[in-house]
C-alpha cells in the first residue's frame, strides 16, 4: 500500500468516499445483462465524482477489473462507451502522477479494445489515448510496447481512423522520440 494511501485512510472523508465506491462496485455483482452493466457504470461514475478532492482512488484494483470486464468484445458498444466515459472521469480525477503509477491497472482493459471495438467506440478510445496517455511521454515507457501493439489494429490503411491512430500525424513517432533517449540510456 502506498504511504500516501495509508495517510488518507486516517481521514474519515476518504473512508466515506471509499465506502461509497465500494457500494457502487457491489452493483456489478448483481449485473446479469449488458443493461445492468451500463446502470452499474453510471452509479460508479456518480460515486467517483462524489468527492473530487482526492486524486488517489480507493479500490483502484477492483475498479480497473470491473472496467476491463465491461470492455469485453462480446458486449455491445453502448457498454464500451459508458466504460470509456468512466475511464475519462478516472483520468481527470487521478491526474498524470497517479495515472503513470497505475497505468498497468487501466491499460489491461484499454489496450486490447481497439482490435474489437465498434466504429463508434474507436474515436472515443483514441481520444483518451491522445488526451491522457500521450502527455505521459517518458512515463509511458514501461507500457510503450503494449500501447503500440494496442494501436496496431487502427493502422489499417484506408480505414476511417487511420489518420487518427497516428500514422499521418506521427503520434507514435512522437512517443518513440520522447522515449528514445531513455531507451538508449538503458542499453
Amino acid at each position: 500500500m502506498d504511504p500516501e494511501e495509508q495517510e488518507l485512510l486516517s481521514d474519515y472523508r476518504y473512508r466515506n468516499y471509499s465506502s461509497v465506491i465500494e457500494k457502487a462496485l457491489r452493483n456489478f455483482e448483481s449485473s446479469s445483462e449488458w443493461a445492468d452493466l451500463i446502470s452499474s457504470l453510471g452509479k460508479l461514475n456518480k460515486a467517483l465524482q462524489s468527492n473530487l478532492r482526492y486524486s488517489l482512488l480507493p479500490r483502484r484494483l477492483v475498479i480497473s477489473k470491473r472496467l476491463a470486464q465491461c470492455l469485453h468484445p462480446a458486449l455491445p458498444s453502448g457498454v464500451h462507451l459508458k466504460a470509456l466515459e468512466t475511464y475519462e472521469i478516472i483520468f481527470k480525477i487521478v491526474g498524470t502522477k497517479w495515472l503513470a503509477k497505475d497505468l498497468f491497472l487501466y491499460s489491461c482493459g484499454l489496450f486490447p479494445l481497439l482490435a474489437n471495438a465498434a466504429m463508434s467506440v474507436r474515436p472515443v478510445l483514441l481520444g483518451l489515448y491522445e488526451k491522457y496517455f500521450l502527455p505521459l511521454q517518458k512515463l509511458l515507457l514501461p507500457s510503450l510496447q503494449a500501447f503500440i501493439v494496442g494501436l496496431l489494429p487502427g493502422l489499417e490503411e484506408g480505414s476511417e481512423i487511420y489518420d487518427r491512430a497516428g500514422v499521418e500525424s506521427g503520434s507514435q513517432s512522437k512517443v518513440c522520440l520522447e522515449c528514445s533517449p531513455r531507451l538508449r540510456e538503458t542499453k
